[in-house]
Order: structure tokens, then C-alpha cells, then sequence
């Protein structure tokens, strides 16, 4: 199965060449401003994409998605073969994947939650039985370094996956443009920070291809 992994395109994802795969996964922020027109465009483009499975979340920049929930879901159950997750889940190709697109508080952006209980709350949310963990933002110290080099995880996060995600294999989430990459923990867990964008906003890094022998390739 090969899992094609993206986020943080700020609108720019026309300009991406996206491979081939099983599944596409947008980990959140794929627009600028949070605006309709940017929400169509984008529902446009994931539309057309010819993976079998889309699967995407919000981010801190997609405030639309927060301020008209019920009509933005309704956009997306008109898309065939597209899944959107917020604090939700899906078996897709067999596997049980989860999303959220909360974020420690930045500035004053969207799905902004104060650290601690109130963001713990959501972390609590994950099924204890998930393999895929699709958040906009990192846990603490992976891949979670602003320019200045200060890291901006969630320290929440971390904890939950290193006590309770026992089954996770892959979590994929965006936001800290710089620290894009990926890396794989001693539990052989794989982490990718698929931040399309880089520091400069520049649409200047390939999605990430996931290739595991987790599930069926599509024919």
C-alpha cells in the first residue's frame, strides 16, 4: 500500500506533483486566508485526484471549516471516495485511521486549544486501537521546530501516543513548515511532518510516499 502524505499547501496544491497511490492524506492548512473560494478550489483539486482514497483534515488557516461546520460537511459528502476527519475516524483499505485538526493555541488561528486539559481532551479521543493518526500539528519534540529553531509540539500529544497508541504506525500532521521530514522512533513507529510549504511559504517540497505491506494496492 502506498500512502501519499501532504499538507500545508496554502492553496498552492495545483502546483504540486502528487504521485501516484492507495491513499492521499492532507494533514490540514490547504488554504491561505480560510476563505470559501480557496475551500472550493481545493475541494475541486482533491476532487480530481485519482488516488482511491482521500482523506484530509483541517488546520490552523482553514477557519472556515470552524466557523460553518454543518455546511461545510455537507460539501463533503457530495465528494465520492473523500473522507474528512475532525476528532473522527474511518477504516479505510483496512486500516483504522483518526483526525484532528486542533493545534496548541497559535496566534489567533483556527482550532486553536490552550495546552493542557483542554487540548488533552481531544488527545483523549483517539481509539486506543488506531494505526494511522492524521493531526495538523506535531507531538512534542519530532519534527516540531519553528524558524527560529524553538520546538512547538504537543507535549499532550506525545504522551498519549507513547502510553496508548500502542498499535500506531504511522502519524502524519504538518503546521511547523521548517521541520519538514520524516523519521521513524525506536518502537519503529514512522512520524511525517509532510509540510508542503516551507519556511518561506514556497511550495518547494515533494509529498511524501508512505510504502507499507499494511493493506491491499489498489488496482
Amino acid at each position: 500500500m502506498d500512502i501519499v502524505c501532504i499538507a500545508d499547501t496554502h492553496g498552492l496544491h495545483d502546483r504540486i506533483k502528487v504521485p501516484p497511490g492507495d491513499i492521499l492524506v492532507h494533514a490540514g492548512d490547504f488554504t491561505e486566508r480560510g476563505e470559501p473560494a480557496e475551500v472550493d478550489l481545493f475541494l475541486d483539486w482533491l476532487e480530481n485526484q485519482p488516488h482511491p482514497h482521500k482523506i484530509f483534515i483541517g488546520g490552523n488557516h482553514d477557519a472556515y471549516l470552524e466557523q460553518h461546520p454543518d455546511y461545510f460537511a455537507a460539501q463533503v459528502r457530495a465528494i465520492p471516495r473523500v473522507t474528512y476527519l475532525e476528532d473522527s475516524g474511518a477504516i479505510i483499505a483496512g486500516l483504522r485511521i483518526w483526525g484532528s485538526p486542533v493545534q496548541p493555541w497559535y496566534f489567533q488561528w483556527a482550532f486553536n486549544r490552550h495546552r493542557g486539559p483542554e487540548i488533552r481532551h481531544h488527545w483523549d479521543l483517539i481509539p486506543l486501537d488506531t494505526e494511522v493518526l492524521i493531526t495538523h500539528g506535531p507531538p512534542a519534540g519530532i519534527l516540531d521546530r519553528n524558524f527560529r529553531g524553538e520546538r512547538h509540539g504537543c507535549a499532550d500529544l506525545l504522551d498519549v501516543i507513547n502510553t496508548r497508541l500502542t498499535k500506531l504506525r504511522l502519524h502524519v500532521f504538518g503546521h511547523l513548515h521548517p521541520d519538514g521530514g520524516q523519521c521513524i522512533n525506536r518502537d519503529g513507529r514512522l512520524f511525517v511532518n509532510a509540510a508542503v510549504c516551507d519556511e518561506r511559504g514556497y511550495a518547494s517540497r515533494a509529498p511524501v510516499v508512505v510504502r507499507s505491506e499494511w493493506g491491499p494496492k489498489s488496482r
